[in-house]
């Protein structure tokens, strides 16, 4: 992480910053016009009382209401303009904020899924439109306050300093007392919330083998974490808050005694004496309103400092030269590859070539790397080392909403997403009838999507709880046929299917076959090994075999009654 390097909020931080200027201009004038009650309460004691003339005291009030009114419309136009910068904020990173979120869940196969960076994004535009932040654009002033306090007279001045270095010094106890403790509840707030998310998805396996109360127990333990570490931030922060009031009243009645007894000595006017005490008030406000915000402007600290660390951490994706439409030869040249984060190499050395149109079934024990050799030729999960090309480019060189059309992935656990069947098979694009039909009946599911109640258009949930495993299924076997992609891989196909679904799918692969489609096919049922044209048998990682299958199942059996025969021999 370069530290000279801008991330893209501070790159929009600064595209805003006219208009941040433009809030500090307004605040000059509607600190300037701060001062006009002080003014009035001088001239109303010194001038009016002092003389009874009604007439200077209807117009000290007229003038003091247009400025009022004035000051309101300042402050009405400078809200306006944070509240359009914080839109404008949003509108340039939301999409940014997006492709950070479904990154991480990639990069993680969907283990951190979490929309959190959207979530500091809309806490960050919400205290840019809240009052924590006036104060900050408003303490600035305060030094000009405290002049003012000193012409008035010195003592007033020196007694609203020691004020303000009081409540700066509780503002300063208040962070150091607080902010740590309250990260670390929305720490585990975050992290309690997305064990929740992700228990709720798995509601079935918890209801039918009686887990919700021990479920319920690992979530309220971090719920009740969460509770006591904010009892303990709010006690505290409460206490400086209260201390904080108490300074505050204490010093607007003690500058009201001061002024009296400096009246009383005839070294000020009562005028400067009600003056002098309104324009501590305004003074100290912003220190004040930090206090109570204190919460506030901690979340959003922390939610800037995410935000910062996670677009650094995933930069946004470079822009690639269109390549020529991919026929589908896969070469692996030295390939490693370990899951994103991990040092651990998953895949080891592989170096092979899948020529366009082959039909290779890739097999191995458990944990032998399979999914990852799915991920890796589909460019989501990187290489550690070496490479993997798609006819001669590197598969992470492809602009992938250009290679995507071209390629067709069916995952292991098959997942739909909220909206029609149709629309779920056409990749939630354009929908092309024609195409959609044709994947459906090359899959062998347009017959079973017919006798839905509304056909291609029902409508199903981001669960398909509608659905059995191998209708979704199925219809995921459609999606990843839409548009005859040049490139199939197929994880797991025939996990949830019955002989129909088997047969469709061995009917599906000699179409593939036909078109000159080349397939992946990861699988732990032989029987449809018969369709494939090559074997590739991974072991812990390594390549133990590849190619044509009949050779690949000679050697394999070669290799087994070589390792019997020492046996039958002893």
């Amino acid at each position: 992480m370069k530290p000279n390097v801008k991330s893209d909020l501070e790159k929009a931080l600064h595209l805003c910053k006219d208009a941040f200027l433009s809030a500090a201009g307004f605040s000059l004038l509607i600190n300037f016009l701060m001062i006009t009650p002080s003014i009035y309460m001088l001239q109303v004691y010194d001038r009016v009382v002092s003389t009874g003339n009604l007439s200077t005291l209807l117009m000290l009030t007229l003038i003091v209401l247009m400025l009022f009114i004035t000051m309101t419309a300042l402050e009405w136009v400078r809200s306006q303009i944070l509240v359009r910068v914080s839109t404008r904020l949003e509108t340039l990173l939301n999409q940014r904020l997006f492709q950070v979120a479904f990154k991480q869940s990639l990069l993680s196969s969907g283990q951190r899924a979490t929309t959190q960076p959207l979530d500091d994004l809309t806490g960050l535009r919400q205290f840019l439109t809240g009052n924590g932040l006036f104060a900050f654009f408003d303490a600035p002033w305060m030094p000009i306050y405290l002049g003012i306090l000193f012409l008035f007279h010195p003592w007033y001045g020196w007694f609203s300093v020691l004020t303000a270095i009081l409540l700066c010094i509780v503002a300063a106890f208040t962070e150091r007392s607080t902010s740590k403790i309250l990260t670390e509840a929305n720490n585990v707030a975050m992290a309690t919330r997305g064990l929740l998310a992700k228990n709720l998805r798995n509601a079935e396996v918890i209801e039918s083998m009686g887990m919700l109360g021990n479920i319920r127990q690992r979530w309220l333990t971090g719920a009740v974490n969460v509770l006591d570490l904010q009892a303990v931030a709010s006690s505290r922060a409460g206490l400086l808050t209260s201390l904080s009031k108490v300074i505050r009243l204490s010093s607007q009645s003690l500058i009201l005694g001061l002024g009296a007894y400096l009246v009383i000595e005839r070294e000020i006017s009562p005028g400067l004496m009600i003056g002098g005490s309104i324009l501590m008030g305004r003074a100290l406000a912003p220190i004040d309103i930090m206090i109570g915000s204190w919460k506030g402007f901690i979340s959003a600290r922390d939610q800037y400092k995410r935000l910062n660390e996670i677009l650094l951490m995933i930069p946004a994706d470079a822009e690639h030269m269109a390549l020529p439409d991919p026929q589908g030869k896969i070469h692996f040249e030295h390939a490693v590859v370990a899951a994103p984060g991990g040092k651990t190499a998953i895949l080891k050395d592989l170096s092979l070539t899948i020529e366009k149109g082959d039909i290779v079934g890739v097999v191995g024990p458990s944990g032998a790397g399979k999914s990852t050799l799915a991920r890796a030729v589909l460019g989501i999960w990187p290489t550690a080392n070496g490479s993997i090309r798609l006819d001669g480019a590197e598969i992470f060189h492809w602009d992938r909403e250009h290679l995507g059309k071209f390629i067709g992935y069916l995952p292991q656990d098959t997942e739909l997403f909220e909206g029609t069947i149709g629309e779920n098979i056409a990749r939630f694009g354009n929908v092309d009838s024609e195409k959609v039909v044709a994947a459906a009946k090359m899959a062998n599911v347009h017959d079973l999507i017919l006798r839905f109640p509304e056909g291609y258009d029902t409508v199903i949930g981001a669960t398909s709880g509608n659905l059995s495993g191998g209708q979704r299924q199925r219809i995921g076997l459609a999606r990843a046929l839409y548009d005859n992609p040049v490139l199939v891989v197929l994880d797991e196909p025939n996990s949830n299917l019955d002989e129909q679904g088997e047969a469709a799918l061995e009917q599906a692969l000699l179409q593939l076959k036909q078109m000159q489609t080349t397939v992946l096919m990861i699988t732990h049922r032989n029987n449809v090994l018969s369709k494939v044209d090559k074997l590739l048998i991974l072991n812990e990682g390594a390549l133990v075999a590849y190619g044509p299958r009949d050779q690949v199942i000679a050697y394999i059996q070669q290799k087994q009654q070589q390792a019997n025969v020492p046996a039958t021999q002893s």
